[in-house]
């Protein structure tokens, strides 16, 4: 995997010599009206609004989370998010980016019918997942037939665990653009982040490790591979986590949740209606801002997205938008 050197920071600031000079307004000028000063959150408003891709449905409501979690201050923020199409990209160049999954079975660690059965899976069961006529309960048995399915293919190929950084290192995967900014601002400030996933962790950590994003305070949750004394795949650990049964999966990690009761702010990042639970476990939670990326059949689901999370990013490949809101909560 190629490590993406796009690093979005916040633009520099004048300094103030270099200000004065270049707008000293000459003597004979007309007197200039000062503007009415902007507060903090109309100056991080007018920073947002600028992404054409963003969507919110109710500013006052976003307003008042925003400033109430700003209050508190980033001492009491914790980030939860998505990874897969959340935290990577969704597609790059109109092609589209591997999932956890993806880049295993786009690698040499897979037999050619191995990965012809499991794009059958996927040409059945994805268009299920994003289908908006079909509610959670109707989808839920078949996200665990799917994921049940394919981790018992994965299993039988006998993967090795030597093998598993270099799949990630020939794979097309890729963070969003200005995820160096995300991760090492959150780190620099103590922010923790949970990394909540329906994936494969043992991939997702290559992922952020190759990319050199895997700080201190980072945690996963996700399916994680289970290997022999030799190294080869024999199962995988645990109950299973998919993509709508993430609030379960949250109330078994109780455990990591009490470590940060005094973490009552969350900042939730997803890309899917069942990412939307993911903060399920968050013990004497205050606040919640929940950002959703719509990657995927916009016109069908964007009602849904603009209905359930408070900022929705309609097909925006990038961090600015998380990254402007840590910005914000953190100055």
């Amino acid at each position: 995997m190629r490590k993406n050197k796009n690093k979005r920071q916040p633009a520099k600031r004048k300094g103030a010599s270099q200000t004065q000079n270049s707008k000293r307004p000459r003597s004979d000028s007309p007197k200039r009206t000062e503007s009415p000063q902007l507060t903090p959150f109309e100056i991080f408003f007018k920073e947002i609004e600028k992404f054409s891709k963003l969507h919110i449905k109710d500013r006052d409501r976003v307003q008042e989370i925003l400033q109430s979690m700003q209050k508190a201050g980033s001492k009491t923020l914790q980030v939860i998010s998505d990874f897969d199409m959340t935290l990577t990209r969704f597609e790059y160049n109109g092609k589209r980016c591997p999932t956890c999954h993806n880049i295993l079975e786009r690698s040499d660690a897979i037999s050619s019918d191995c990965k012809k059965k499991l794009q059958e899976l996927l040409d059945k069961y994805y268009p299920i997942e994003i289908d908006s006529t079909l509610s959670v309960e109707e989808k839920l048995p078949l996200m665990v037939e799917w994921w049940t399915k394919a981790h018992e293919l994965l299993v039988n190929q006998k993967i090795k665990k030597a093998g598993l950084a270099k799949a990630v290192k020939d794979s097309e995967a890729k963070l969003r653009d200005g995820y160096q900014y995300f991760f090492d601002h959150l780190n620099e400030h103590s922010i923790p982040l949970l990394i909540f996933s329906a994936g494969i962790g043992d991939i997702l950590e290559e992922v952020i490790r190759q990319t050199e994003v895997f700080h201190p305070n980072v945690k996963v949750i996700s399916n994680y591979m289970d290997f022999d004394e030799s190294g080869v795949l024999k199962a995988f650990k645990g109950e299973l986590i998919h993509i709508y049964n993430k609030k379960e999966g949250a109330l078994l990690n109780t455990g990591h949740f009490q470590e940060l009761r005094t973490r009552t702010n969350v900042l939730l990042l997803g890309d899917s209606l069942g990412d939307l639970n993911m903060a399920d476990g968050v013990q004497d939670m205050e606040n919640i801002l929940k950002i959703g990326f719509l990657n995927d059949k916009v016109e069908e689901r964007k009602q849904s997205y603009l209905d359930s999370y408070d900022i929705v990013l309609i097909k925006d490949e990038t961090l600015d938008v998380p990254n402007a809101v840590i910005r914000f909560l953190t100055e």
